[in-house]
């Protein structure tokens, strides 16, 4: 059953405790990547017929077997599909940033230059779900701001295939190259390129502990989007929020993994009782009961503040991936919220929305990193190059005082490689 905690009458520790994941992968991970980066697709098939039971003929999807699984997926999906891709282009198409140049001076001119990678990788998980929602969440940033190849992997079953609706989603989404890998070998093919896997610049996407160890070392050799942990939902909701719903939602979040964490905060200890309860009688209805059920007894809490405003003050100090707010007027609290992934306004609105096909992106970040990071856009893909141009008469203006700054610093070579220039005048 879910805790109910009394803020102020409990320790901080307890209000704020995170789940910290025990499983120590770093060695098993360090191994799995020098075995790639010596040994190429030959490690890559050895894995594959290792971790997922198939001995494949080649690891690249070919573009009849997208077409053959585009075709088996259900038209009503399709539409779906193509409606939540649209909303998803919709979205970040206003995030793109376009270039600048100031030349406000009389020969001088600045400027810089907004850049795609020339290669983003995508990691879509496999395993206990097929994720297509994740293709396009990943994928369509990268195609908006201009990335000429987008790579995505994705771990096989036990038949050598991915999923058609995974397939469906990155032919929709306008993926370049699949390959059938998973794990850390997957991750370490994409940093450091094999004999058919080419090396990107950028690996995005979620994964389990193996994943997130994987770029986690590979960062440096290429970027990644975040160290992304379990999943997470608050829930900041006063006593006019229906009990069912905040159940229903806090929910939709602990089926997703045993380790995942579902928060209630309230200002109402009749709306805790409630939701206590509604979970209880909501859990044995779930097919993922089991899993949502670890969530709820391990990691879930329902914290009673004594004020909506102090249960602000609690959210922001958890920054929670994904943020409800189950109340009357939601833009009243939004300027207030200063720490979250993503923000979920009003009681219309369950993260679910953000999962599926509202527009936002859902890949977010986790484990109170919210505080300084962001979630996934078009950023992500981009890099930035700055410019500098002065003519003579403009580095004549200022060369002396670059000289005396640099002077200052000791370093005299810069010094004179400004003012070298004019010498001859002298």
């Amino acid at each position: 059953m879910i805790k109910i905690l009394k803020y102020g009458e409990v320790a901080n520790s307890d209000i704020f405790a995170r789940v910290t994941p025990t499983v120590n992968v770093e060695a098993i991970v360090a191994d799995i990547i020098a075995n790639v980066r010596e040994n190429g697709d030959k490690a890559l098939y050895e894995y594959c017929e290792k971790f997922d039971k198939v001995k494949l003929d080649a690891l690249a999807v070919t573009p009849e077997e997208i077409e053959a699984a585009f075709a088996e997926v259900p038209a009503d999906f399709l539409r779906i599909l193509r409606t939540a891709a649209e909303n998803i282009r919709r979205y970040h198409e206003k995030q793109k940033r376009n270039s600048f140049i100031l030349n406000e001076q009389d020969g001088i001119v600045m400027g810089q230059k907004v850049i795609p990678v020339d290669r983003a990788g995508l990691y879509v998980p496999g395993g206990t779900a097929a994720y297509p929602s994740t293709v396009l969440m990943d994928a369509i940033p990268a195609k908006i701001a201009g990335v000429p190849q987008v790579v995505m992997v994705s771990p096989p079953g036990r038949d050598g295939k991915i999923p058609a609706v995974i397939l469906a989603a990155a032919k929709i989404a306008g993926v370049d190259q699949i390959f059938k890998l998973g794990g850390a070998q997957a991750i370490a093919a994409l940093a450091y390129g094999t004999e058919s896997v080419p090396k990107v610049d950028k690996i995005v996407g979620p994964g389990n502990a193996f994943v997130a160890e994987a770029k986690k070392q590979v960062f440096g050799t290429v970027s990644i989007d975040m160290i992304a942990g379990p999943s997470e939902i608050l829930v900041l909701a006063d006593s006019t929020a229906n009990p069912k719903h905040v159940a229903a939602d806090l929910l939709s979040q602990a089926e997703h993994d045993k380790l995942a964490s579902a928060v209630l905060v309230t200002d109402s200890d009749a709306l805790a009782a409630s939701v206590q309860a509604e979970i209880e009688r909501q859990l044995p209805l779930l097919e993922r009961e089991e899993i949502a059920r670890a969530s709820i007894d391990n990691n879930g809490k329902i914290i009673v503040a004594p004020d909506l405003q102090s249960g602000i003050e609690i959210t922001n100090e958890i920054a929670p991936e994904h943020l409800e707010l189950c109340v009357d007027h939601p833009f009243d609290y939004l300027d207030k919220i200063r720490h979250a992934g993503s923000i979920f306004m009003g009681k219309h609105c369950p993260e679910a929305l953000g999962d599926y096909l509202a527009g936002p992106n859902h890949t977010l970040p986790t484990s109170g990193t919210a505080k300084f990071s962001s979630p996934l856009s078009v950023d992500d893909f981009v890099k930035k190059t700055q410019y500098t141009y002065f003519t003579r008469e403009a580095l004549s203006r200022v060369a002396e005082d670059v000289a005396y700054f640099a002077r200052k610093e000791g370093l005299t070579a810069h010094a004179r490689s400004a003012t070298v220039r004019f010498e001859e005048e002298k």
